[in-house]
This record gives structure tokens, sequence and C-alpha cells, in this order.
């Protein structure tokens, strides 16, 4: 092997008679190098989206969230939150509800998402440390209840935490004759706003939390819950989720934090997927390089493979020094794209030099994470394909010219 290795270099690295032969093996070199800087890139790109985005559903989706099976809302029993306070690996809960609201201040309208929450959902959410203005207060000392509305919601409608105008919140009755006042088909309450968050444009846009029991009188559900939220004392929740679910039954849905978000993850991985396989089909067209580069090799060399064979070379010799050279494009080609693919992410997790255009985002730059696994799964894909493309016209090309077939 280490014969076959030298001569493999020596053919790769010296002057061809023929220039167009340096010129393709430079060009498979190029190629290999720019598809594997490409993947790197990429898929650290697609690390950095995704926990971008993670990151925002975290800061609302709990670690494990429990709702009704069938309907809007249920009542939590005392006995079943007791014994989910006991059941270990359970850090906290909250109660929650949410109902479809008119918002009103001033002369300015706006349908929003009310969500009512009680006082440990800043300890299940962490949406206390998301605040624009102001500070995350549903309930004054002396018991006065306080909005904390999104910052899409609260430009559109101009509030801020330091005017005086009231919001009127407005919600359908279910229940009571409306007669021919419109008035009589909503109940009404007003509030005041103690901060404003900012998450995510779409979150901000749509959001407004209120106290738990000031909602439940808006909606008129007394004692009712839409979910109980929960946090978790340690990252593995699959078998916290059974326990849960034995506490609650078949009557309630327990979903962690991939099921309630699951088609946006789904459909993030299938996108890496899809992008990983597009760039790698990339790198199969680039070598065809390596096999015409090696092809002409062959066919230069025509007059070298003569001469080892009487020198004693077998067949698998002459094949082992073909594959090397194919394969030591490859070698060289991927570790040059890793550099590459290394200095351009850590260029744009230091300088942010390419910007996002989206201003409802919390980034103004792509965010990139480099993960181990994407430097290992890389060239061993280029490798790989590497090996294919060297062993293809070896298989092919050195018949014409050993004595025995493959």
């Amino acid at each position: 092997m280490k014969l076959s290795l030298y001569i493999a270099k020596r053919y790769l690295f010296a002057k061809k008679s023929r220039n167009a032969i340096n010129v393709i093996s430079a060009v498979s070199v190029a190629g290999v190098t720019v598809g594997t800087m490409a993947l790197i890139i990429v898929l650290s790109v697609f690390n950095g989206l995704e926990k971008m985005v993670s990151s925002i559903f975290n800061t609302f989706d709990p670690e494990i969230e429990i709702t009704a099976a069938e309907g809007k809302t249920f009542v939590a029993d005392s006995v079943r939150l007791k014994l989910l306070s006991e059941t270990e690996g359970v850090s906290c809960y909250s109660l929650t509800i949410e109902e479809n609201a008119l918002l009103k201040y001033g002369e300015r309208q706006y349908i929003a998402t009310i969500k009512g929450v009680d006082e440990n959902y800043p300890l299940v959410s962490g949406i206390d440390s998301s605040m624009w203005e102001g500070e995350f207060i549903l309930a004054a000392d002396n018991g006065r209840p306080y909005a904390v509305p999104g910052l899409g919601v609260s430009q559109y409608l101009g509030i801020r935490v330091n005017f005086i105008t009231p919001l009127n919140i407005y919600v359908p009755r279910k229940s009571g004759s409306t007669g021919m006042n419109a008035e009589n088909a909503f109940n009404r309450k007003y509030i005041f706003p103690s901060g404003i968050f900012e998450v995510e444009k779409e979150y901000d846009s749509k959001y407004i939390y209120l106290p738990l029991e000031f909602a439940r009188e808006l909606t008129e559900n007394d004692g009712a819950v839409s979910a109980i939220e929960i946090r978790t004392a340690s990252p593995d929740t699959k078998a916290l989720e059974k326990k849960i679910r034995k506490i609650f039954g078949d009557g309630f849905v327990v979903k962690n934090r991939f099921e309630q978000q699951e088609i946006f993850y789904k459909v993030m991985r299938s996108e890496r997927l899809a992008i990983f396989m597009i760039l790698t089909l990339i790198l199969v067209i680039a070598s065809f390089n390596i096999i015409g580069s090696l092809t002409m090799l062959i066919i230069e060399k025509e007059r070298d493979i003569e001469i080892l064979k009487s020198l004693g070379a077998d067949n698998n010799l002459i094949r082992k020094i073909f594959i090397f050279e194919g394969w030591l494009i490859s070698i060289i080609g991927a570790a040059a794209g890793l550099i590459l693919g290394f200095f351009v992410c850590w260029l744009q997790q230091t300088f942010g030099l390419v910007r996002l255009q989206s201003t409802s985002l919390i980034m103004d730059a792509y965010p990139v994470i480099m993960k181990l696994k994407d430097f290992i799964i890389v060239p061993a894909t280029v490798l790989l394909i590497g090996y294919w493309a060297a062993w293809y016209p070896v298989r092919y090309l050195t018949r014409k010219f050993l004595s025995k077939n493959v």
C-alpha cells in the first residue's frame, strides 16, 4: 500500500505531458472543495435557524402541555393537580386559558388572543425575561389586575405602559339573551397594562396576557382551563409523560415541545435532508471531473503500466495506484472544504456578515452553529463519493492494459 500511495502522489503532483490533465485535476479539487464547504455552511446555518426558532417556541411552549382530548376547556380538579405536583420530575405547573377577544384602546380596535395565566406562568415559560417595556406583573399587591400585551398588539393600538387610558376587552357571551343591543352580546372589562413583551412578530401581534381569574370572568369559564403547562426538573421527559398520562387518563392529551410543534420540526428536518441530498448530488456531478482526470491519466500512463508489470507489479497494485490518485483528489478537496467552511462559519458567528432581511426576527444576521457530527458526516460522504469516482474508471479502463480482467 505504501508503494501504490507513493506512486499515486507522484502522479498527482508531478507535471503531466498533457497540461489538460493538470487543469482537470485542479478543477476536480476545486469542485470537491466548494461542495464540501457549501455542505458545512448550509448545515451550520440550518442548525442556527433551528435553535433560533426553537428558542422562540420555548418561550411560549411549555416542556409538557396537558389539554383536553375533546373541547376547548376542561376542569382541572384538585385531586389530579395534587397528584401532578407530587409527581417526581415536575418542577412546577401553570393553569392557562385562551380565547379570542376584541381589544379597544381609545378609538382603535384589534382582534387578539387573550391568555389568562396564574402566578406560576413566568416560572414555566420565562416570559418575564422577554419584556420590551415595563414588567410582567398581572396583579398588584392590592389585587388590582394588569395586562401584558405583545409589542405588535401594543403598537397597533398605541398602548404604552405610562399611558392612563384603559384597555377595553370584549369577549362574546356564552349565555343570556342579547336582545336588540349589540353591547349585550359581549362581556366587557377594562384593564391597564403593566408591561409589553417582545419575542417574535407572530406572537407579539397575537397574544395579550391577563390574570387567570380575570380571563375566566371574561370567557364565562368558572374553574375551567384550556391547558396545564408544566416545567420539568429533568431534560428527559418521556418517563414523566407516561406518569402524567396515567394520572389524567384517556380524556386528555399530553404533549412535549416537539409534539406541540410537530409539523414545524418535521418540515425543518425534511428541508435539512433535502438540502443535504441536493448538495450531495452536486458533489456527485462534480466528481465526474475526477473520472475524466483519471481516464486521461490512465491513457497517458499506458507505458508506465507496462513498465510496472515488467518489474513484477500485479494487477491489484496497479489498480490501487489509480484509485489512490482519485481518492487523494477527494481528500485534498474535503480537507480544504472543511477548513474554508469552518472559516466562513466563524466569520458569520463573529461578525454577522450576511444579514437577515426580515425585521420580525430577534436576530439581524443569519445564526450559525457548527456541530461536530456535521464535520464527520460531510467528509465521510465526500470520501465515499470520491472512492466511487475513482473506482469506476479504474474498474473499466484498466482492462485494456492488464492481462487479466477484473
